[in-house]
C-alpha cells in the first residue's frame, strides 16, 4: 500500500487531478468529483460539487458569449457545492487556477472555504502549461498524498513515453504545418501544451507558442495561413459534440480551397478527453497527433477505442 493512501480523503474539482489522482493509485481515496469528471470509469458515482453557471448544451457562440459575460461582471463560471464539501471532510483537495474558463478555480474554491470550521483540507493547486510542468504537477499531487517516490517513477514513465514518440519522430524527413483549433465559434488557435505536441509529433504548429495560453483567431487568419493539417479539438467537447458544431467553420468563404480540406487532412478528436485535460493522457494526446501526422509510420491505435474514437477524418 501506498504511504498514507488508507488515510486520504481526496476531493478533486478537475478531471485532470481526477485522472492523476487515479494513476498513482488513489481512485478509492477519491470522496467527490467535479461535475466534468468521467474518467476512469466509476468516477461517475461520486457525488459532484461542482456545477457551471451556464448551459453546456448551448451552442460554441452561446457559450463563449455566457462565459464573456461571467467574466467582464467579475464572476465566477461555476459554483461549489461548500455545504457538501465540508459534509465530505476532505482531507485534501486537487483545484487548478491554470483556466477560469476551464474548471472551477482556486478563487472558486477559496469562497467555499471562507467560513470552514475545524481542520481545513490541504489545497493542492495546479497551473500547467507546458508538458514538463504537467509532469511535474503530478509529482506535486504524489508528495501531498505522502508518495513522493511513486509520483516520481509515474511522472518519469510519462516523460520517457512522450521523449520516445519524439525520437522516432526526428527520423522522419516531412514535417506538415499544422492548425489545431481549440474553439470553433469564434475561432480559437490551441496553445500552452499543444504546440510542444505538434513539434513532437512531428509536425509544425501554424499558431500558438508552447507554455503561452491559446489566442483568439481571425478566419482570415486561417485561411491565409493554409495549415497542411487543421485538427479540431474544442475544450470540453467530445467528436459527436464537435461535429455538431462545426457548420459555421464549414460555411466561412474559402473553406474548401485550404489546402488541409483539398487533401482530406482536416481531422476531429476528442478534446475532451484527451488533449485539453493536462495528466496522464497527454501521452496518448501525442500518440493521436503522430497517428494523424505520419500514418505511415504510426498505427492507428486510437482512431477507435473501447470507450469510442479518439479521433475520426472530418
Amino acid at each position: 500500500m501506498l504511504s498514507g493512501k488508507g488515510a486520504e480523503r481526496i476531493v478533486s474539482l478537475i478531471p485532470s487531478t481526477t485522472e492523476i489522482a487515479s494513476a498513482l493509485g488513489f481512485a478509492d481515496s477519491l470522496v467527490a468529483r467535479s461535475h466534468e469528471c468521467d474518467f476512469p470509469l466509476g468516477v461517475e458515482s461520486l457525488p459532484a460539487l461542482t456545477e457551471p453557471k451556464l448551459d453546456p448544451s448551448a451552442t460554441s457562440r452561446a457559450i463563449d458569449d455566457r462565459v464573456k459575460q461571467l467574466v467582464s461582471d467579475g464572476l465566477s463560471v461555476y459554483r461549489v457545492d461548500a455545504e457538501q464539501l465540508r459534509e465530505l471532510k476532505p482531507t485534501i483537495i486537487l483545484t487548478q487556477d491554470q483556466c477560469e474558463v476551464c474548471a472551477a478555480s482556486l478563487r472558486d474554491l477559496d469562497e467555499a472555504l471562507a467560513d470552514w470550521l475545524g481542520d481545513a483540507p490541504k489545497v493542492v493547486s495546479l497551473n500547467p502549461s507546458t508538458l514538463s510542468d504537467v509532469w511535474m504537477d503530478i509529482e506535486r499531487v504524489a508528495a501531498a498524498l505522502g508518495a513522493e517516490e511513486h509520483g516520481k517513477r509515474i511522472a518519469n514513465e510519462f516523460a520517457e513515453r512522450v521523449a520516445g514518440i519524439g525520437q522516432r519522430t526526428s527520423r522522419i524527413g516531412s514535417r506538415p504545418r499544422v492548425a489545431c483549433i481549440e474553439w470553433i465559434d469564434p475561432l480559437m488557435g490551441a496553445g500552452n501544451w499543444i504546440p510542444e505536441m505538434v513539434r513532437l509529433a512531428g509536425g509544425e504548429p501554424v499558431f500558438g507558442e508552447p507554455g503561452e495560453h491559446s489566442s483568439w483567431l481571425e478566419w482570415e487568419t486561417l485561411r491565409d495561413a493554409d495549415p497542411e493539417v487543421i485538427v479540431l479539438l474544442p475544450c470540453g467537447f467530445s467528436i459527436e459534440r464537435t461535429r455538431a458544431e462545426i457548420a459555421p467553420l464549414l460555411a466561412q468563404p474559402g473553406w474548401s480551397k485550404l489546402s488541409a480540406v483539398r487533401t482530406q487532412r482536416v481531422f476531429v478528436a476528442d478534446g475532451n478527453q484527451y488533449f485539453n485535460r493536462p495528466g496522464p493522457r497527454l501521452v496518448e494526446s501525442l500518440e493521436i497527433l503522430a497517428e494523424l501526422l505520419h500514418p505511415d509510420h504510426f498505427a492507428p491505435s486510437h482512431s477507435r477505442t473501447a470507450a469510442g474514437a479518439g479521433w475520426q477524418p472530418l
